[in-house]
């Protein structure tokens, strides 16, 4: 398979394959991410609500006094993506055998936890500090914590939705040019542009529009993909069981 293929059998799967339509929802999953993140890190304070590799890392430096980073903003996103870690967890265990339920269930505990954060951000608008911050911070993060639990119980093959490192070490430990076979390098890739594009609208969102419009988006995203979910991954569907 190319990597070309591999990309467009990504984006538009036959219903038939092991993944289903899976992939292409964890992709717009992936959109949201990219959304989430340019939002927390542009105008809440230089933390993020799902990339937690960098939560700690910035932690670290705001222990060490580095200025524009705060410790108590990691330890929130952090901890409330712990608490949602916990529970994608719980659903998982609970629809473990049920790969399309298990997707519609976690996105309708997600969505609402980003609909609380847009609610506070467009009740009290820019700049967002103080307590209603700390909120903000904690509902999105719990939110992705959903999200990223989900994406490692449904194992889907090169698609966590968040972590990009591990797929960029494939996309070049993989390649001909290391020896290798170029395998899901299309997917790899396609996956890498998802976050890409997540990020760069919801930096143009935060930037030129408000901290509310990359959030709103989001949830629209995220509502786009429950809807999606509920009507294609069906008890039918042999992938989605």
């Amino acid at each position: 398979m190319t990597i070309w293929s591999d990309a467009i059998e990504t984006v538009w799967p036959g219903r038939d394959g092991p993944d289903g339509l899976l992939p292409p929802l964890l992709l717009l999953l992936t959109v949201v991410t990219g959304l989430v993140d340019a939002a927390s890190y542009l105008k809440l304070g230089h933390v993020f609500v799902a990339n937690m590799t960098g939560n700690v890392v910035f932690l670290g430096f705001a222990i060490a006094g580095a200025g524009g980073l705060s410790i108590w903003a990691s330890l929130v996103a952090i901890g409330s993506f712990l608490v949602g870690g916990l529970a994608g967890g719980r659903i998982g265990g609970r629809y473990a055998e049920r790969r399309g339920t298990l997707l519609r269930v976690a996105l309708a505990a997600q969505l609402p936890a980003v609909a609380v954060a847009v609610a506070l951000v467009a009740a009290g608008g820019d700049p967002i500090d103080g307590t209603r911050r700390y909120v903000v911070t904690a509902a999105l993060a719990l939110a992705m914590g959903v999200q990223n639990a989900t994406a490692r119980r449904l194992a889907v093959p090169e698609l966590t939705t968040t972590v990009l490192t591990m797929t960029l070490t494939g996309i070049a430990a993989d390649s001909t040019l290391a020896g290798g076979g170029g395998s899901k390098i299309g997917r790899r890739l396609v996956a890498v542009a998802a976050m890409l594009v997540g990020a760069l609208i919801g930096a143009l969102l935060a930037l030129r529009v408000g901290t509310v419009a990359p959030l709103a988006a989001a949830a629209g995203v995220l509502t786009v993909t429950l809807v999606a979910a509920h009507t294609f991954t069906n008890a039918r569907a042999a992938w989605a069981r």
